[in-house]
């Protein structure tokens, strides 16, 4: 089954070497999860202020009215996720902990609902 991990993360300014450090540390678990065949995709995101927000609302008639905002404002933003491919929720559970965070920061484990995905691509 494969799981979602978002690592949330508080906008602080890290020193150089804690950046460094965090860096280091996604990288040789990023590596490790590679070389077991865990890992599906990863990425790190960009800061919330260079984000664009559209919220679409339906009108009478169907109509979609696209507008800017309103603007998420939260502690903690999306910094970045690991898509990986477990055999339990527990096995999930351990790689979330070994996902380096900042300064209070937290992973939310998610499962990918397959059956979902698999209509939508036209899978099944």
């Amino acid at each position: 089954m494969k799981y979602l991990l978002m690592i949330y993360n508080n906008p602080v300014q890290l020193a150089e070497e804690d950046a460094d450090a965090l860096i280091r540390g996604h990288k040789t678990l990023f590596n490790e999860l590679n070389a077991a065949g865990k890992v599906v995709s990863s990425a790190s995101l960009t800061e919330p202020s260079v984000a664009t927000t559209k919220t679409v609302h339906i009108l009478e008639g169907g109509i979609p009215a696209v507008t800017d905002g309103p603007f998420l404002e939260a502690k903690e933003y999306l910094a970045g996720y690991y898509l990986v491919d477990c055999e339990t929720v527990e096995e999930a559970i351990e790689i979330a902990r070994r996902v380096p965070c900042s300064v209070s920061g937290a992973v939310e484990i998610r499962p990918i609902n397959e059956d979902i995905t698999r209509a939508v691509r036209g899978d099944v």
